[in-house]
């Protein structure tokens, strides 16, 4: 008997991909069961990226050739430790006894290896052991670290554009090197007067230094200067030092010229006698350069200035009271520097440095503005761990934003655009990614869903981490420039 049938009767193959189809939709109402289950479950699932990118700057053999260590032994050893606060300020935590909420978390434990992660306590009596020694060789880490991202990034900026200012961290405590001075948001309260330098070029911040609530001496910021040489990675020829009228002094000038520094600092004092009839105008405003030699300088230097003319009309509803001298109609902006060039285009380069009150702010978000102890000793560590922390997400973003450009998938999966994002945003996008740890042919896993919008560019990073990963390192053989800064001189 010959049965019939249709001509092809093969099962058309189902995609097991990030772009299968939609399935069964889930009816969830008042009736519908719960239970437990026992996976592990993290809502950090972007912990691995940073676990696998450690791994391949070679965070911990740079920490340990590096890092001075304090008196006391933790048991779970120093890397560890600290590994463990840059984890939780990673995630987003500030506070020490924020660990509190993670310490089950399943990724936390599998870092460290234990079922569950110590005290909070622990990890502040390991702050309190921390002093000057321990920030000043976490800068170490730091320069070390630059390098090697940038030649994994394949970056070589010959000129860079180095952008200084102060905050104030306001202090609700009896906290030591607490001063009242300027703080416009709390008047009359005790702060730290923290002063950061940032690289425009790639947003990090180059050296940071906790103070005592006092405005900056010119003394200080001549010997602030003079430390940033000392980060700079090898590919760096040029460098344009700018700051604010804080910054303002022969001292800070000085350090400059010694350095080989160009530079444009706001001025705060001086009063440079510009010629009347050398004033051009471009657009409403009008521009002005002479060089003058301030009372107390060793040599003279070029000012540029802008003035700004007072629309008094444009304020006022009656008649107008003009002002008697001409001085009198404008508001001045003065500037000295070593730029040459016209002086509106100087004035125009220095307004590009704006964008460091955004990287402060961003700074301050992410952990600045937690003071952990009453110990000066102990809030000067942790400010560079702040630090080490904020350029830690940095170098994630840069490296990830590489690894979007190669995977060539869409921008809607991908992680194009990430270097662009605040901090707050990538966290979003590349750390809070659920994730099941489950125990499968003998090892540890982690799992992601492939019904999150996330997890593609995530799978990607993590995939470009390990090809990476595999291959030598440019600060070993074959990087573009020759790394300034050696493990044995760290």
């Amino acid at each position: 008997m010959v049965k019939k049938q249709k001509d092809s009767n093969t099962k058309k193959a189902v995609s097991k991909g990030f772009h299968e189809g939609e399935s069964r939709a889930a009816k969830i109402d008042a009736s519908t069961v719960y239970e437990t289950c026992s996976e592990q479950l993290s809502p950090f699932g972007g912990l691995l990226g940073l676990i696998k990118f450690n791994d391949l700057v070679g965070l911990e053999e740079i920490f340990k050739k590096a890092y001075r260590r304090p008196v006391r032994e933790p048991k779970l050893g120093d890397y560890r430790m600290m590994m463990g606060i840059l984890m939780l300020l990673f995630i987003g935590f500030n506070r020490l006894w924020h660990f509190t909420y993670i310490r089950l978390d399943p990724m936390m434990c599998g870092f460290f290896r234990v079922a569950m992660l110590p005290a909070a306590s622990t990890f502040w009596r390991y702050v309190d052991s921390l002093g000057i020694n321990q920030a000043i060789s976490l800068v170490n880490v730091m320069r070390v670290l630059r390098e090697r991202v940038w030649l994994l990034c394949g970056l070589s900026y010959k000129r860079i554009h180095l952008s200084a200012d102060t905050t104030v961290t306001t202090l609700y405590g009896e906290q030591e090197g607490g001063r009242k001075g300027y703080n416009p948001s709390k008047r009359g309260k005790k702060g730290y007067r923290p002063i950061m330098c940032f690289i425009d070029e790639t947003r990090e911040c180059l050296i940071g230094k906790l103070r005592k609530g006092e405005t900056l001496s010119g003394e200080e910021v001549g010997k602030f200067i003079r430390r940033i040489k000392s980060q700079l990675p090898g590919c760096v020829k040029e460098i344009l030092f700018r700051g604010d009228g804080e910054f303002f002094s022969w001292e800070s000038v000085d350090a400059c010229i010694k350095a080989g520094f160009d530079y444009i600092i706001a001025n705060k004092k001086a009063s440079p006698p510009f010629e009347p009839d050398k004033w051009y105008k471009k657009g409403v405003n009008e521009y002005n350069s002479w060089v003058y030699q301030p009372i107390g300088w060793e040599i003279a230097c070029r000012f540029v200035a802008m003035r700004i003319p007072k629309c008094l009309e444009a304020v006022s509803n009656g008649p107008v009271q003009y002002e008697l001298f001409e001085d009198d109609r404008y508001i001045y902006r003065i500037f000295c520097t070593s730029l040459y060039g016209k002086a509106h285009k100087v004035i125009e380069e220095y307004d590009k440095r704006a964008d460091v009150e955004n990287l402060v702010g961003e700074v301050k978000r992410e952990g600045l503005s937690a003071i952990p102890s009453s110990k000066f000793k102990n809030n000067y560590a942790y400010f560079q761990i702040v630090m080490l922390a904020y350029n830690l997400w940095r170098y994630i973003k840069m490296t990830a934003e590489i690894s979007g450009k190669e995977s060539g998938a869409e921008p809607s999966v991908s992680l194009q655009g990430l270097e662009d994002n605040q901090v707050r945003v990538a966290r979003l996008r590349l750390l809070l990614t659920a994730a099941k740890v489950v125990y499968h042919s003998g090892k540890d896993k982690v799992r992601y869903s492939i019904h999150d919008m996330r997890t593609e560019g995530l799978m990607k990073f993590l995939s470009y981490l390990d090809e990476a990963r595999s291959k030598v390192r440019p600060w070993v053989k074959g990087g573009p420039w020759q790394c300034r800064f050696s493990l044995s001189s760290a």
